[in-house]
């Protein structure tokens, strides 16, 4: 039996994208985020390459001083604990102890010993010797830390029930409840819901087509029925628009575009993102309102050039769309409502790292069984 792989075209936007999140991060974790080869984005990085010598020298004479900046700082926070322990030893030895007994199984008991500069022996004699603490009210503390671990990992997005499913795949069952208290008692709040307005503009004397979905958003395998729609994004420069296809079979979001104004060709790039990731399927039904993007020459030119069927919400419905709305519901909750207001460019990173990275590949859905659209995928199609 022999696999074939379509290769995925990628457009000029995701690449500028990858690039700049892999100079925040590094080309391998970003090829692994994206679940592409790091030999691609090396090759994208060399073809685009614009920065003269002397620049790509100021950029690595930068890092170089700053590496050289925070070797300096921790030698000297290592001197100052070196030196300045002796003065709290005797009065924080047993506050020590009791530390050490929490992470055992994050750091070595020798490794904190040396840092704290206290002895193993004396740990391991008060783990023996020391008062009896209460079974339940260890575990209760050991709890809470995995939760809140679990809570700061999903970057504060995680309610209790996608918290119990994580924790269970590490191997801690425990009830709703558990949890639920545990977030309670630590002031541990998922980031919560506000209302965004509506997008497009329906009120045009453009071709409509029918609604072929009438509100069945399932499918029984990837590339039968894709939905998109647009949505404004607010920056410190003026407005951003996004416009997303999502496969409504995993709920990933396969087709993105990003510009300062409302066009057809932001609709349409959003489309031949989808084509291009997908291997050029046909018969897709794809579905949007009834913006005026959405009836564009230009817009209809593409579906019909794919032999898509297009497909579109009944007038002033948003229920027609409902899984693009949640998309942008969680996408404004989750990524951009609690942070400062950004320009265009921070704003770009944002959008681009939470659905590329967060929302398609590790981000949980109820509807999905509590696993990534990824991840189903990959699950369920051979």
């Amino acid at each position: 039996m022999t696999n074939t792989q379509t290769r995925i075209k990628h457009t000029e936007e995701f690449k500028e994208q990858a690039l700049k999140l892999a100079e925040r991060t590094s080309v391998p974790e970003v090829a692994r985020q994206l679940n592409l080869h790091a030999s691609q984005i090396y090759g994208w990085r060399k073809n685009g390459k614009k920065d003269s010598a002397s620049e790509r020298e100021a950029d690595l004479a930068a890092e170089n001083a700053r590496l050289k900046r925070l070797l300096a700082e921790q030698a000297e926070e290592l001197e100052i604990v070196k030196k300045g322990r002796h003065l709290l030893r005797e009065a924080s030895k047993i506050a020590s102890f009791e530390f050490m007994q929490v992470p055992l199984e994050q750091f070595s008991v020798m490794r904190m010993a040396k840092v704290l500069a206290v002895s193993r022996s004396g740990f391991y004699y008060w783990l023996k010797h020391r008062h009896k603490i209460s079974q339940r009210d260890r575990a209760r503390t050991l709890r809470d830390i995995t939760v809140k671990k679990a809570f700061e990992a999903s970057k504060g997005r995680d309610g209790a029930r996608r918290i119990q499913v994580e924790l269970a795949e590490q191997g801690n069952k425990h009830n709703l409840k558990t949890i639920s208290d545990s977030m309670k008692r630590q002031s541990l709040v998922a980031k919560a819901a506000r209302k965004f307005k509506v997008t497009t503009d329906s009120k045009h004397s453009l071709p409509v087509v029918p609604n072929l979905l009438e509100q069945d958003f399932t499918a029984d395998a990837p590339n039968q029925k894709w939905a998109g729609d647009i949505t404004y994004l607010m920056t410190s420069e003026g407005w951003l628009y996004l416009a997303v296809i999502i496969d409504l079979y995993s709920r990933q979001v396969v087709g993105w575009s990003m510009d300062h104004r409302m066009t057809a060709n932001l609709v349409g790039d959003a489309l031949k993102m989808a084509l291009f990731r997908r291997g050029l399927p046909e018969e897709v039904i794809v579905h949007s309102d009834r913006g005026s993007q959405y009836c564009s020459k230009s817009y209809r030119e593409i579906i019909n050039a794919h032999n898509l069927k297009q497909s579109m919400s009944r007038k002033g419905n948003c229920w027609d769309n409902a899984c693009v709305e949640s998309f942008f519901h969680s996408l404004k909750v989750e990524a951009i409502q609690y942070e400062p207001i950004m320009t265009k460019e921070m704003m770009r990173q944002t959008v681009f790292e939470y659905i590329e990275v967060d929302y398609n590949r590790t981000r949980r859905q109820s509807a999905l069984g509590y696993l990534s659209p990824v991840v189903i995928e990959q699950k369920n199609v051979a």
